[in-house]
């Protein structure tokens, strides 16, 4: 438990615009992968929409819940 809870107080410094190039990075990992493997975007929309709605349930949470 002792990297997560490092891992925590150091996230805990960041400010929205940290976060918001994080995002940004991984979007262009993510676009990177799409060029380098094309089969990936044959895969039904819908896998997608259901991977987002997964991924997004305990950050929208976290926002609603304080």
């Amino acid at each position: 438990m002792g990297i997560m809870k490092s891992m925590n107080e150091r996230v805990r410094n960041f400010k929205i615009w940290d976060i918001k190039l994080a995002q940004g990075a991984a979007m262009c990992v993510m676009l990177i992968i799409a060029k380098l493997i094309p089969q990936i975007m044959e895969i039904s929309i819908w896998w997608f929409v259901v991977l987002a709605i997964l991924l997004g349930i305990k950050p929208m949470f976290s926002f609603l819940h304080n």
